[in-house]
């Protein structure tokens, strides 16, 4: 009886850590726009940042809730760039990552491109 209760728990805690490891909840949005943004909040669950610029477009995120990750991106009109840099520090490990709060950056002036993600917990 006891050899069949450990086989038992063994089973349902394989079955668990397969399942949890097969299916992560990792999720991807896209947004044409900043009002897209705001209406389904994801600026108030911390996926996008709030500095983003209100001439956004072709916005996505994907985070991972199992590993507490974060990474997107975002195209700009050149119009609000400096604005946008005004928020931003220069880490001073990396000259080209950029810091503003959580959320680190690339950004790219020449196609007005930013990618972004989430700084570590360790950091």
């Amino acid at each position: 009886m006891k050899k069949m209760l450990l086989a038992m728990i063994g089973f349902f805690g394989l079955a668990f850590i397969l399942i949890n490891y097969t299916f992560p909840d990792v999720t991807i949005n896209k947004y044409n726009n900043i009002e897209a943004v705001k209406e389904n909040t994801a600026i108030q669950q911390g996926w996008i940042p709030a500095i983003i610029p209100d001439s956004a477009y072709d916005i996505s995120e994907t985070h991972d809730l199992d590993k507490n990750t974060l990474f997107g991106s975002f195209s700009y009109k050149e119009k609000d760039e400096a604005g946008f840099m005004d928020h931003l520090t220069v880490q001073e490990d990396m000259n080209t990552t950029l810091q503003w709060g959580n959320f680190l950056f690339k950004v790219d002036k020449e196609s007005n491109h930013v990618q972004y993600r989430n700084k570590a917990i360790s950091q």
